[in-house]
């Protein structure tokens, strides 16, 4: 689970009566804080499935009564897995697509081509896996005449209504909150229209195309009214990079500043999320405030941090009125008093700090979340990208390397995409002055010099970058990351 770095304490279980409460009174307990209807499960594979399932389930009673069942679905990474299941339905259960009908919820625009947007995206996520007539799938185009937007909304929203309606609209929620491209400001009153990305949104779309620089000016987009008029509707987060929006979407004010918030506002709305994205959520992470809590060491530790915070005040200041003001009275009950609390808690916090991350040797450091023994350790980072480690830890990888544990690191990705091809064409001009001094081989400088013309006048934006462009960005990445982790003393 999440780790509070004000503590370094983890909730390293959350006990299940909080996210699949035992009884419909323990449920409304709990829930009381949510303004939606919100379903928790373990994982974002567990959460998938049941909304795949109560999709299928919908599409097979429409399918009994000789009826279409409506849809709008979006792009991006958060519905992957749920398409995966309805995939797996499709060969697997028979279940058939034939009377669905669905609307793609946005696109970018203008495209340099239809394979380069969203709806390419679906369809080999989705679409070109089942057995959906081709006639039943509208989508806005990417590539149509400028002139011709205003006009195109206006018909796909005529679309929706002529198809009956949406029965079922599926929904991510963006990290700036906006829905589908319905951004800070987005009016209940929106419709489809087009949209221009910037900032935060823009930084989004870009996980659809190469590179920031590829994206399009904007996007044709649903509008809140759109989603309002939805018979039903899904929204799904994974993943604890949505934490906070989950809370201020299902706890907080309805605000066009948190445009997921209008969901407050439907008859018939829920979320589902997994337990990382659910933990802001009151429940979850404040439990003491909604019912009796399970307390150990790490939730107590947890409860006064957070008490801290909350009064602006140390630990060792903390009174009993501001226990029972706030809705930690059952440790006044269990420990006697604030007094005794607060000790006992200052006493543990006090025992974590250390200037050896990784343990030391021969030392008592029984008391801290990391082991002290054996000495030295066998350590491994995990760098999500070439050069987070040094800059997101670059104190600790540092100090763990000058204090002689065995540090490895693992980079998850390339990062040949954060490259830019500017610095590829620099790389190859040395590569190309280098060859022709020491070397009669000419195989090499002839690559370099058809890399630096290619990108300096051949290249299409928006076209799938070259495998010869892609080794470069790699490996001048590659050899980056490789200093950096040098420069900290990784052998």
């Amino acid at each position: 689970m999440k780790t509070d770095l004000s503590s370094q304490i983890t909730l390293t279980r959350i006990p299940q009566r909080y996210y699949r409460p035992e009884n419909a009174f323990e449920h409304s307990v709990l829930t009381r804080l949510e303004k939606i209807p919100t379903n928790i499960y373990e994982s974002a594979d567990e959460g998938s499935f049941a909304i795949a399932k109560e999709i299928a389930d919908q599409i097979r009673k429409k399918q009994e009564i000789g009826e279409n069942f409506v849809m709008a679905i979006p792009g991006g990474r958060s519905p992957l897995s749920v398409y995966k299941e309805l995939i797996r339905m499709h060969k697997e259960e028979q279940l058939s697509f034939r009377n669905v009908v669905i609307f793609v919820e946005y696109e970018f625009f203008p495209l340099v081509s239809p394979s380069a947007g969203n709806v390419a995206q679906l369809k080999e996520a989705l679409l070109d896996h089942i057995d959906i007539a081709p006639e039943n799938v509208y989508a806005p185009d990417g590539c149509m005449p400028k002139d011709a937007i205003i006009d195109f909304c206006r018909m796909y929203e005529e679309n929706i209504q002529k198809a009956g309606g949406l029965d079922y609209i599926l929904l991510g929620v963006g990290h700036a909150s906006n829905i589908m491209f319905n951004g800070v400001g987005a009016t209940l009153s929106s419709r489809t229209r087009l949209v221009l990305l910037e900032g935060t949104a823009r930084k989004e779309a870009s996980r659809t195309f190469p590179s920031l620089d590829n994206v399009p000016a904007g996007v044709i987009t649903m509008g809140i009214a759109t989603m309002m008029k939805a018979r039903n509707v899904i929204l799904m987060a994974w993943g604890e990079d949505k934490a906070k929006i989950i809370a201020k979407t299902v706890e907080g004010k309805v605000s066009d500043a948190v445009p997921s918030s209008y969901l407050q506002n439907h008859t018939n709305a829920k979320v589902v999320v997994d337990l990382s994205a659910a933990y802001d959520l009151t429940r979850i992470s404040h439990p003491w405030l909604v019912t009796n809590c399970e307390w150990d060491n790490k939730l107590i530790r947890r409860a006064i941090v957070w008490l801290c915070q909350l009064t602006g005040k140390p630990i060792l200041k903390l009174t009993n009125k501001d226990y029972s003001e706030n809705g930690l009275g059952e440790l006044l009950a269990l420990y006697g008093s604030a007094y005794n609390v607060n000790i006992r808690v200052f006493n543990d916090i006090q025992h974590t700090i250390t200037g050896w991350p990784g343990g030391k040797p021969n030392a008592d450091d029984s008391n801290r979340p990391e082991r002290a023994t054996p000495y030295p350790k066998k350590v491994i980072i995990f760098s999500p990208h070439p050069d987070d480690d040094v800059i997101s830890m670059g104190g600790t990888f540092h100090r763990l390397c000058e204090q002689h544990h065995d540090v490895h690191v693992a980079y998850e990705t390339s990062g040949n995409i954060a490259v830019g091809d500017e610095e590829v064409i620099r790389y190859c001009e040395y590569l190309r002055d280098v060859c022709a001094k020491y070397t009669e081989d000419e195989t090499v400088k002839k690559k370099a010099e058809e890399i630096i013309h290619f990108l300096r006048y051949e290249k299409v934006e928006g076209e799938a970058e070259k495998r010869d462009v892609l080794f470069m960005k790699g490996t001048i990445r590659r050899e980056e990351a490789r200093a950096g982790a040098r420069y900290s003393g990784i052998k």
